[in-house]
């Protein structure tokens, strides 16, 4: 929809003061005014809530800064992931799994899942488009967003809503260590990791415990690697299925009738009998239950896929922090040393909207979420929405997504129907 002429005008003006669109010139940069919201990512997130908004009846622009949806998916985990949780709480809204795939979904199952997603939504995301600066202009009322292209093209969007959906995983997080320079053998994040083949017959460490760690661990034993792992810090490690049914979906029936601590105590209980004692082979527990844990702090417990066997058979070695590296070497922080041949880092991903998004009363700088806790993060203010940051995987965000739909739908109704003269600007 093109821009009103006095408002392009105002715009233009603007553009020719602000930093953030002077570096090549306002006359490289197009401007567009979206009649609806503009969705930042196109990973599960985005995908759900462009299917909301648009079961609403809502049009929205969705920005993407790779060439495919789920990008994270598709160009970032390695081949043998699957779902860690059941098919049926990871489905986005308006549309099950199909009936033939197998309760944890394989990574390609997953990517076909979320393409027949879009098809199937009429969802087209606008790919190549990295958005460098989003801020609310208090004159205007509007969101002003400047996206980059593959070229180096520059778009303007203007937009009355806008939700930010890059979500909690959108960088690699690289841990600083001393000595790193001083290693010489391969060191690459889970992000840049496919197959334990790579590493056959080769002596890994791999640096974090949690869920990603543990199963590289497996893959790399899988393919005749010896992996170790850094487990730094405490950790819950539950069998992924109790008495016949999902970990979590049995948790989540619990919670129905019972407190959070009692079902914390029932898993707690049922894990010793199924696994042993977790401790003795160097992972330790933490004080609060794993389901406390996870509310208070985001922290997932390991859902065990056959790692702990490995760990307990000695396949597996379990060592504390790293306290340096040198040559091929690794010293951790009780006086061991170990040679290794290659470094794993499963250190986990962070959120990048504090890069991109000039706005301060929603989301933290520190770690780019949103200031407010579950389930009240996903609205801020001047029509400004979160998805995919409540640190409850997928189920979550289409919590949110829906959510956002209904709101938005809300304004979008009374804004229809009141006449347009009584807008700042006239969009005729």
């Amino acid at each position: 929809m093109a821009l009103p002429q006095c408002l392009m005008r105002e715009i233009q003006g603007k553009q020719a003061h602000d930093p953030a669109f002077m570096e090549k010139g306002i006359s490289k940069t197009r401007c567009e005014y979206v009649d609806g919201p503009v969705i930042v990512g196109a990973g599960p997130s985005g995908l759900a809530a462009a299917a909301c908004l648009k079961q609403k009846g809502v049009p929205s622009v969705v920005l993407e800064r790779s060439g495919c949806i789920a990008s994270l998916w598709q160009l970032k985990t390695y081949d043998r992931l699957r779902l860690h949780l059941p098919k049926q709480f990871c489905e986005l809204p308006f549309m099950d799994f199909p009936t033939d795939f197998p309760t944890y979904p394989t990574k390609q199952q997953f990517i076909k899942y979320l393409e027949d997603y879009a098809k199937n939504f009429d969802i087209r995301p606008r790919f190549n488009e990295s958005v460098a600066h989003a801020e609310y202009d208090c004159t205007l009322r509007l969101w002003r967003l400047k996206s980059v292209g593959a070229k180096g093209e520059e778009t303007e969007y203007v937009c009355r809503w806008l939700v930010a959906a890059t979500g909690e995983n959108a960088e690699p997080v690289m841990p600083t260590m001393e000595g790193i320079g001083d290693f010489g053998g391969c060191i690459k994040h889970t992000s840049l990791y496919k197959s334990g083949e790579e590493f056959r017959l080769k002596n890994v460490l791999v640096v974090g415990c949690g869920n990603s760690g543990m199963e590289v661990c497996l893959d790399l034993c899988n393919h005749k690697a010896k992996p170790s792992i850094v487990v730094r810090d405490t950790v819950h490690v539950l069998p992924r299925e109790m008495l016949g049914k999902s970990t979590f979906g049995l948790s989540m029936w619990l919670l129905k009738w019972l407190p959070i601590r009692l079902v914390d105590r029932f898993l707690l209980i049922v894990s010793w009998l199924m696994l042993g004692d977790t401790a003795r082979f160097g992972l330790d527990r933490p004080r609060l239950g794993p389901l406390q844990l996870k509310n208070l702090s985001g922290k997932t417990p390991v859902l065990d896929v056959g790692t702990l066997a490995k760990i307990k058979s000695g396949d597996i070695k379990v060592f504390p922090g790293i306290k340096r590296l040198k040559r091929h070497t690794v010293e951790f922080v009780d006086g061991q040393i170990e040679k290794f041949d290659a470094i794993i880092l499963a250190t986990g991903y962070r959120s990048n909207v504090p890069s991109w998004l000039k706005e301060e009363e929603m989301f933290s700088r520190k770690d780019g979420l949103p200031r407010r806790a579950f389930p009240n993060g996903w609205k801020g203010e001047c029509g400004l929405y979160s998805v995919g940051f409540t640190k409850r995987g997928i189920l979550g965000a289409a919590m949110d997504a829906k959510r956002i739909a209904e709101d938005i739908e809300r304004c979008w109704k009374v804004e229809a129907n009141r006449n347009t003269s009584l807008l700042p600007y006239s969009l005729s």
